[in-house]
């Protein structure tokens, strides 16, 4: 419940009806808005307080309303508005204010690959401790964290918020509504070079996520990404998996469905659902973060076979003879090559085909970055197929037989007409929709 005080406290003059207590926040009218408060979000070609009407029939009693808009001609008895300057401001206050009413710990996430698992990761650790709400879907922005805050439980005990950015001073901001008490960066990669122009940029970006670090809190990073390697003034954890960390981890095994791995000289093994090499250093995170909280090794072992997945990442499927892979949440460079690396690796022997599409957002090094996802196809790989636009330079720098359409319903159409079982594997960013390729193979 979020007090009705705690919504006077960031607006500068209530209007309308007397005022309640809510259960939660919404942005959109069209949801079930009965013992919610609204907020009108105003964006490049929409305005939020349009839809008032619609709000208040799905049973809003309460708005928070930008004071540069006239108030409406509603009954004072059917709604209560909050006046405030400006109305996503004003919701990022009031998560900040609401966060600091909840006596829990707050994780922190970010990266440019991998911050999503290591946040269902994460999340599945620190529940065995106590009440745990986490990041949901996409909603890991300056809208989504502070909307996930506010459908926090009042009795929640651990806060796990994935910080996601396009460009500078966006992690900042989250963080500094968050506050984390331990920040997490899982990698640097490419996403966003076209906005953040090199490696360094993507860094500093991350780095953000310190700005709201508190003091004596815990920064647990990357030990194999030189760019991150550095003294900073909090208590510090690092993991590689080239000896060069704090904590160094060790593949044991790994197949189609999971990855076994350890940290090097000790005897437990982890097994998390995922499958790659990268996903037991994203696990190990979560590891680092159970042994924070004074969970032992058995028990968080025992939180990975519990973890509830997000969905679009390595989901398999049989078709027909194929196993199909759908890894096409989101692409990079680095994720990309990953991706073709776990299907190199596979003791599975039926024919290894990849699908791959445009990577967005690389800028003005985008044919080279393709070109460099090209040259690391090579055998045991059989077959590639690229789709879009910059995808054609994968398949002119590969070094297996390979096909470049433009459409994905073409590439659907040559899987069609591929008759070898194959265990088929799917990725590009996400923006080239290609969970449209496999719902036309099943047509």
């Amino acid at each position: 419940m979020i007090n009705r005080a705690l919504i006077e406290q960031i607006s500068n003059r209530v209007a309308g009806g007397p005022g309640h207590d809510v259960f939660g926040v919404s942005t959109d009218s069209r949801s079930n808005l009965k013992g919610q408060l609204f907020i009108p979000l105003i964006g490049e070609r929409f305005d939020g307080h349009d839809f008032l009407e619609m709000a208040i029939k799905n049973g809003a009693t309460s708005c928070l309303w930008q004071d540069d808009h006239p108030l409406p001609d509603v009954d004072c008895g059917t709604c209560t508005f909050y006046i405030v300057t400006d109305t996503l401001t004003a919701l990022q206050d009031l998560a900040k204010r609401y966060l600091q009413t909840l006596d829990a710990m707050v994780i922190g996430i970010t990266g440019s690959n991998g911050k999503t698992s290591t946040k269902d990761l994460v999340g599945a650790v620190v529940k065995q401790k106590g009440p745990t709400h986490i990041t949901k879907g996409n909603y890991n922005n300056h809208i989504g964290l502070p909307l996930t805050i506010l459908s926090a439980q009042p009795d929640t005990a651990f806060l796990v918020l994935e910080m996601g950015m396009s460009n500078f001073h966006e992690i900042e901001c989250l963080s500094k509504i968050a506050e984390p008490d331990i920040a997490i960066i899982t990698n640097i990669g490419e996403s966003h070079i076209e906005f953040l122009k090199t490696r360094e940029g993507i860094r500093d970006a991350k780095l953000e996520i310190l700005e709201g670090l508190k003091v004596g809190g815990w920064f647990i990073y990357d030990g194999d990404e030189p760019l991150l390697v550095n003294d900073y003034p909090y208590e510090v954890a690092t993991v590689s998996l080239k000896k060069s960390g704090t904590v160094n981890v060790e593949v044991v095994e790994m197949d189609l469905t999971a990855t076994t791995f350890k940290e090097r000289a000790h005897p437990q093994l982890f097994k998390v659902p995922f499958v790659g090499k990268h996903h037991a250093k994203n696990a190990m995170y979560a590891v680092i973060v159970g042994r924070l909280l004074g969970l032992t090794d058995r028990a968080i072992a025992n939180a990975f076979t519990l973890i509830e997945k997000t969905g679009m990442r390595f989901e398999q499927e049989t078709y027909r003879e194929h196993l199909l892979i759908n890894d096409a949440y989101n692409a990079s460079p680095t994720s990309m090559i990953g991706a073709i690396s776990i299907l190199k690796d596979l003791s599975d022997t039926r024919k290894k085909v990849l699908v791959l599409g445009d990577m967005f957002e690389l800028g003005d090094d985008s044919v080279a970055y393709h070109r460099e996802v090209g040259v690391a196809i090579a055998s045991p790989i059989d077959y590639l197929i690229t789709v879009g636009k910059d995808a054609r330079y994968i398949s002119e720098a590969a070094l297996v037989t390979a096909t470049h359409v433009e459409t994905n319903t073409e590439a659907a159409q040559l899987l069609k007409s591929w008759q070898e079982p194959s265990v088929i594997l799917f990725k590009a960013s996400r923006g080239m929709r290609f969970e449209e390729i496999i719902i036309q193979i099943k047509q």
